[in-house]
């Protein structure tokens, strides 16, 4: 055998960033592409949860009697929100899994996933039935799955500051979606007529990627790479499905933080919040129910357009936090024990900002952690943990929830 390596060219991503910050004029563009995508993306699926107590209520009579579950002066509906985060949440499960898998066929995916976006406004728009409503959920779940794995995955093509900015635009998506939707029906606006004014961000979606959004630049030929045996191992691109099945191993520490955060903090949105009331206050139950998902969407804007100035590799110490905000709301709903809504303002904007920091530093470590080469797989997997989270607070919060309603009333013996 020869013991000499043979010189070969290898195609392969280049290993340097493919856009240079300082050179690249036109680097705006996707930068701000990417914020409009991560925007639109997940608008839909924050807009049904911020109307999932509406959705609920439409096909339910919102009448003492419907809504005690059993009698003690709890109001509280039957049908836990945690049913709707259900339909929100395990259709685009279902598609972040099985996405990494198939061909990368991105113009076809996004496609899908701004029909798919507009199909779900129009349902639960002109739902006569609630098996229509929750269809119009499912589909549009399916749609943010669909573009969050492809967008994510396709930023692996890209200067790794379009996933800070991805993230920026999908803590948007939280602020406007909920405050739009909060608004939109302060001012009497009927549902039906709200989700058809919302048709307008599926059309910002195409135009942004199709329009905005460049071309990525090419694959690069390396030439003379004396190591190329190296190279190889290292940053090639994996290939079969027992090969990516055997690299998930080496995501683990990526997603079970990050999924232990979006458990913590969708069992406290879908099962808890709900049975947050405080009385007396300039706003009523359902109100209160809205304005408490802006004020989450608020926090999670904010962490997730923070990680050009401030990032943080332990995510496990986040879901810790959050863990101790499971303990507040739970003891919260059952005792009613704080004296201000504006305390609680105060913790759900924490809870946000704990969210929304777990996902963006999460991205942006594996970012500048995982060679070029397996990002686009790296980024499309991980992205399940946090729905894996998501699923199982959707599950867990339903008995939970009703559990917590049929306890006697508490009442708050202070209030400021």
């Amino acid at each position: 055998m020869s013991s000499n390596p043979t010189t070969k060219e290898v195609v392969v991503a280049a290993p340097v960033e493919p856009h240079n910050l300082r050179k690249d004029k036109s680097l705006w563009r996707d930068l701000t592409s990417y914020w409009i995508l991560g925007l639109c993306n997940n608008y839909g699926y924050v807009v049904m949860l911020s109307a999932a107590h509406d959705i609920i209520g439409q096909f339910h009579a919102d009448t003492p009697s419907d809504n005690d579950v059993s009698g003690n002066g709890r109001e509280c509906h039957i049908v836990s929100t945690g049913a709707i985060l259900l339909a929100d949440i395990l259709p685009s499960l279902f598609v972040k899994i099985i996405m990494p898998f198939f061909p990368f066929w991105v113009h076809f995916r996004i496609a899908l996933a701004v029909i798919f976006s507009a199909a779900g406004f129009l349902l639960v728009g002109f739902a006569s039935a609630e098996w229509m409503a929750l269809l119009g959920v499912i589909i549009t779940s399916a749609s943010s799955g669909i573009g969050e794995t492809t967008f994510l995955a396709y930023s692996s093509n890209f200067n790794k500051n379009v996933v800070s900015t991805w993230s920026s635009g999908t803590g948007g998506a939280g602020v406007i979606g909920s405050l739009s939707y909060a608004t939109l029906r302060s001012l009497d606006v009927s549902p039906r007529d709200t989700m058809l004014i919302m048709l307008i961000f599926p059309f910002i979606e195409a135009l942004s990627f199709w329009v905005l959004l460049r071309k990525p630049t090419a694959v690069l030929p390396v030439t003379n790479v004396e190591s190329t045996e190296e190279l190889i191992v290292d940053d090639r691109p994996l290939e079969g499905f027992k090969e990516k099945l055997i690299y998930i191993k080496h995501l683990v520490k990526y997603m079970v933080p990050l999924a232990l955060v979006y458990f913590f903090e969708y069992f406290i949105n879908q099962g808890l919040f709900e049975l947050v009331y405080f009385k007396d206050t300039f706003l009523d139950k359902a109100a209160q129910y809205r304005w408490l998902n802006v004020d989450y969407q608020i926090g999670v804007f904010i962490s997730r357009s923070s990680v050009n100035v401030f990032q943080l590799n332990k995510i496990w110490l986040m879901s810790v936090f959050q863990f101790v905000n499971v303990v507040y709301f739970l003891t919260e709903v059952i005792y009613f024990y704080t004296p201000s809504i504006w305390i609680t303002f105060v913790i759900v904007l924490w809870e946000g900002l704990l969210g929304g920091g777990a996902y963006v530093n999460t991205f942006y470590r594996m970012s500048k952690e995982i060679p070029p080469g397996r990002r686009q797989f790296a980024m499309a997997m991980v992205v399940q943990s946090d729905s894996y989270g998501i699923a199982l607070a959707g599950f867990l919060s339903i008995p939970v929830h009703n559990a917590i309603c049929s306890l006697p009333a508490a009442v708050r013996s202070i209030s400021w």
